[in-house]
This record gives C-alpha cells, sequence and structure tokens, in this order.
C-alpha cells in the first residue's frame, strides 16, 4: 500500500506580549530548546513528509529556527492578524499540492509527541475529514468546548461565544488538528469571521466540514500533550514536565539518577549503559556521556563529551569543546572548555584548562591554568602524555609541554618545555635565621603605634 503524503503546518506567528519578553513567544526555551524546535521535532519524528511553518511580520528570527531544525521547511508570513484559519490559509500554496494529510500544530505546545501526531493521522487514512485533539482539564475555563454526539464533533465553541449549558462541558479544545487533504481548502475557505472578535478561527472547520456532510471526531489525550505556552508561569510548568519525560526515559535506559528530582537534562543529553549522576547536576546541551562514567554531584556540563569511565566534579564545570578520554578524571572545582583530556589524564583540584590538549595519563596539579586570552586572541596550550604539571603553575599559551615532562610547583611557564625536561621557573627562596621574632616585634609595636595614634 502506498504510504500517505503528509503536509505539517506549523504556526508560529504570534508575538507572545504576555511573555514579557522581547523574544518572539516560540523561541523561548525548555529543557535547552527552543518551543518550536521541540515542535519540529516531534514532526521530524512523525516521519511528515513536507513542513510550512507560519510566522508574523519581520519574525526572521523564528524562520531561522525552523530552518535550523528543518532545513527543507517552508516559510511563510502571516502579514495581518485575522485569526487560525487564516494564519493556516498564509500556507494556502502548499496546501494547494494536494498531500493526502494536513496537520495543524501549534509552535507554543512543546510537549507534543511523535506519536500523538501519527495517532492524530490514523482516522483520516480511515475516511474522516477532521480530527481534532481534545482533553479534559481541571478547570475549563477558557478553553473551547467540544460539542459531541455520540463519538461525532458536532462544533467546538470557543469560550467567550459559548452558551452556559456549552461552558459546562468537560471536553476540551486542544488546538492541533488534522485535516484530509482532499477537503481541507474548501473546509478552510467556507470559514467566515462571526464570532465576536471578526477573526476567522480555525475551530470552526468542524461545523464546516458537518455542513458538507463529512465525519469529524475528536481524539483524547492527555493535557500535557495540548499544553501551550503563553506565561512564563506556564513556560516554568512546562519545563518541569519536560524535565519529569526525560529523567524517566534516562532511568527507564538504565542510568542510575541518586536523586532524580534535582538532575537537570537537556533534550538531546545522551547517556551509554551504567552512567551515575549524582544530585544537583546539570545537563546543558550537546552532552555525551559514555557507559560506565560517573558524574558527582553540583557539576555542570554544557557541548561536553565524557568518555568511558571517565569522572566529573564535583563542582566541576566542563564548558563547550570539552572532550574527556576514558578514565579521564576532573575533579572538584576545575572548570575545562575547549580542550581535549585524553585518556587517564586527570586534574583533580582548582583548575582551569582552556583551549588546550593533555596528553594520556598527563597529571594536571591543583592550581594549575592554561593562560589562554592575551586580551585579543585564544592561544592554545599542549601537554604531552604522562606530563606532571606542579601544583599552582601557570601555562602562558601558546606552549608546549613535552611528554613525560615535569613542571615544577608555583612556575609560570612561557617557552616550550622539551620532552622528558624538569622545568622551574618562580623566584629563589631566601631564609633568615632567627628573623621570624624580630618580625613579630617589629608588627607589635606598629600596632601599638597605631593604636595610640
Amino acid at each position: 500500500m502506498k504510504a500517505r503524503s503528509c503536509l505539517a503546518i506549523v504556526l508560529a506567528a504570534g508575538e507572545g506580549t504576555r511573555m514579557r519578553s522581547g523574544l518572539p513567544k516560540v523561541l523561548h526555551a525548555i529543557a535547552g530548546r527552543s518551543l518550536l524546535a521541540h515542535v519540529l521535532a516531534a514532526v521530524a519524528d512523525a516521519k511528515v513528509g513536507a513542513t510550512a511553518v507560519v510566522v508574523g511580520p519581520g519574525q526572521k528570527a523564528v524562520a531561522a529556527e525552523a530552518k535550523r531544525v528543518i532545513p527543507g521547511a517552508e516559510c511563510f508570513v502571516q502579514r495581518a492578524r485575522r485569526g487560525t484559519a487564516h494564519a493556516v490559509l498564509a500556507a494556502k500554496s502548499a496546501i494547494g499540492r494536494g498531500p493526502d494529510d494536513i496537520l495543524i500544530i501549534y509552535g507554543d505546545t512543546p510537549l507534543i509527541r511523535a506519536d500523538t501526531l501519527k495517532r492524530l493521522r490514523a482516522p483520516l487514512a480511515a475516511g474522516a475529514a477532521v480530527a481534532v485533539l481534545a482533553f479534559r482539564p481541571s478547570d475549563p475555563t477558557g478553553y473551547g468546548r467540544l460539542v459531541t454526539e455520540g463519538n461525532k464533533l458536532v462544533a467546538i465553541r470557543e469560550d467567550a461565544d459559548a452558551s452556559a449549558s456549552e461552558k459546562s462541558i468537560g471536553l476540551c479544545n486542544g488546538g492541533i488538528m488534522a485535516l484530509a487533504g482532499a477537503q481541507a481548502l474548501a473546509i478552510l475557505e467556507r470559514i467566515g469571521d462571526r464570532n465576536r472578535k471578526g477573526e476567522f478561527y480555525l475551530t470552526d472547520a468542524v461545523e464546516v466540514a458537518n455542513g458538507m456532510k463529512l465525519n469529524t471526531l475528536a481524539i483524547e489525550v492527555e493535557e500535557d500533550e495540548v499544553r501551550g505556552i503563553n506565561t512564563k508561569s506556564q513556560l516554568a510548568e512546562a519545563e518541569a514536565v519536560a524535565q519529569q519525560r526525560l529523567r524517566k526515559a534516562a532511568l527507564d535506559r538504565g542510568v542510575t539518577l541518586v536523586a532524580p528530582e534535582t538532575v537537570f537534562l537537556s533534550a538531546d543529553t545522551k547517556f551509554g549503559k551504567d552512567v551515575v549522576v549524582e544530585p544537583f547536576v546539570v545537563f546543558g546541551t550537546k552532552v555525551t556521556v559514555e557507559d560506565n562514567a560517573i558524574i558527582h554531584a553540583f557539576s555542570h556540563l554544557v557541548g561536553a563529551h565524557i568518555g568511558k569511565g571517565a569522572s566529573v566534579g564535583p563542582y566541576a564545570r566542563l564548558r563547550p569543546g570539552t572532550r574527556l578520554g576514558a578514565g579521564a578524571r576532573i575533579g572538584n572545582f576545575v572548570e575545562v572548555k575547549e580542550a581535549v583530556i585524553e585518556a587517564g589524564a586527570k586534574a583533580n583540584h582548582l583548575s582551569y584548562i582552556g583551549d588546550a590538549s593533555v596528553g594520556a595519563d598527563a597529571n594536571i596539579g591543583a592550581g594549575t591554568i592554561t593562560c589562554n586570552y592575551d586580551g585579543a586572541e585564544k592561544h592554545r596550550t599542549t601537554i604531552g602524555k604522562k606530563a606532571f604539571i606542579g601544583s599552582n603553575s601557570a601555562l602562558v599559551a601558546p606552549v608546549a609541554i613535552g611528554a613525560g615532562a615535569y613542571i615544577g610547583s608555583g612556575s609560570v611557564i612561557t617557552k616550550n618545555v622539551p620532552a622528558g625536561a624538569l622545568a622551574l621557573a618562580r623566584g629563589r627562596q631566601v631564609v633568615k635565621e632567627g628573623s621570624a621574632a624580630r618580625l613579630r616585634s617589629l608588627k607589635s609595636i606598629g600596632k601599638k603605634k597605631a593604636h595610640s595614634d
């Protein structure tokens, strides 16, 4: 049987003024990913053949985000704010290409799942012209109500236009809709602006389809699936749901989260087998943790790749470009950025390693820093395998420390050190026998004079 073609139309034209932000609403993020990107990821996972994104005038950033997530997406502009049906018709040329199914999704519903979109399409293959996602909130106030007769969806009544009896209905409109491609334009173009706002409501597609003697129905889902975001409070609520989902998925894959409720993940966080994550760890975007690695408490990771059996933290910060080899160890209060730490190398305490390469089994002593920025440009430090960098050393880049070299504690290294060499770069220690008592006496006299003054 030939697969049915599908067009997903994602409506992302709203400014989101209730967010109290200059950032377009759909570009706000949960779990390290924009609301729009979450929706488009679900669309991609649902194997939708074509995607159209409807944006508002001047929303180039929204269009760019859509193209970043789905490079082949077409972007259309809704130049006048005249309702949701009007927004859908901004993509009329894409609809006119005749897909079998059309999915209409809102760009601010980041918790929608790909499986739900597939489920919404299924009735169209069985002859339905309109299918709508529905849910039952604890308080339906403000939501459109679904008026049904048996299994048939008769109408969607907006809260502002609903009668008293219709407002008593608990089944509400989730907003996301599927239309049969063969009838889509005919349905959309018959929607009028007879409501109180003078706008063209997509919800009227149900009554229009019924008037055309077409089949319409509702599919009930959990409220989270269709949760829309209009305020920062709702954004925080959606973040909580997304984190709960991500934690459960990680646990189901065999990751040990010692205190799951304290760990924050990104939508793209990747874990291997037998990974352990201790409490209060934050995973930013683009983090991969390989098998048997352990992330200790209060660590923050972004754009990092953690090798097999590596150990991070506690209180470590890994910034973008960090790559840890198998068995590498990054300890407490160590920051790493744009650096490769090869297998078995370790920096266990209070160090900064930036723009560097650290060879296998090298040891970075406490308080060591790579001085990578000269005020204008960044420079790299290269540390060879099995090199030993003594505590409280500063490596001024660009500089190379050869394999097996030894840097004495407290050194400031500004020139390359050959393999196997010992380098010391610090002031010579001076010892004056018996001078401690005299120094204390002088300090005591100074204190008495200061008090008398």
